[in-house]
């Protein structure tokens, strides 16, 4: 039986990456109208090479932008960028079709519901509260909790702890099948792959359901609590 469902965030409830493209996309020629001498393809070189190394959650990418082209932080294009990608953020950050209406479902049926995110906690909260999902969950866990992500055991026992179920009643809801769904499956979760946000063409991932559409969900709560 289905007690409690765990989502992860991004690429999940939201598309991240469209949204981190879209608001990268305002940010560069802001800056360039700002003054800074580089192409956009350079600028947009650089900043994936940051965020390969410093993870895409980084928030001083464009400090350590500025620093690599022009050796110092110049705070005229600096700001100028910063507002370019909120502005771009703030419109692209939405959930995916049937989001809304799918959690409406799952709490009339009685479901806990739970996030389970790698973001650091302003920034996931930050997404959570601008999509007024902030009441929507019984329980957020964040890396700032356990100071470990996913596919570590520690986030998914957390979130388990928080939700007050057994992992054997709690179904993980995810699209990166290495971290969300074999995290999940190791400590006994049933897992459903969320193929509808996939970005790694992903092949094999393992899970017990597949997830064309987030609406799926309410289909397999129906038959695992034979409804």
């Amino acid at each position: 039986m289905i007690k409690a469902i765990v989502f992860d965030l991004d690429n999940t409830l939201v598309d991240f990456m469209k949204m981190k493209r879209r608001a990268i996309e305002e940010a560069i020629p802001a800056m360039i109208d700002a003054g800074l001498k580089v192409t956009s393809e350079e600028a947009n070189r650089i900043i994936d090479e940051i965020y390969k190394e410093r993870g895409i959650e980084y928030q001083n990418v464009f400090d350590v932008l500025l620093q690599r082209i022009l050796n110092k932080v110049d705070h005229k294009i600096l700001s100028a960028g910063i507002i370019a990608y909120r502005r771009a953020r703030e419109a692209s950050l939405i959930p995916y079709p049937h989001v809304y209406s799918t959690l409406n479902s799952l709490l009339k049926l009685g479901i806990k519901m739970g996030v389970l995110s790698d973001a650091p906690a302003k920034e996931a909260w930050l997404r959570i509260a601008f999509l007024n999902f902030q009441h929507t969950f019984d329980a957020v866990v964040t890396f700032d909790d356990t100071g470990e992500r996913k596919p570590s055991p520690a986030p998914f026992l957390k979130i388990l702890e928080r939700l007050e179920v057994n992992p054997q009643e709690a179904l993980m809801v995810g699209d990166w099948a290495e971290r969300d769904i074999q995290g999940a499956m190791k400590i006994g979760m049933k897992t459903a792959f969320a193929k509808y946000g996939d970005t790694f063409n992903t092949e094999q991932h393992d899970a017990d359901y597949e997830l064309p559409d987030i609406s799926v969900l309410i289909d397999i709560v129906h038959r695992e609590n034979k409804l």
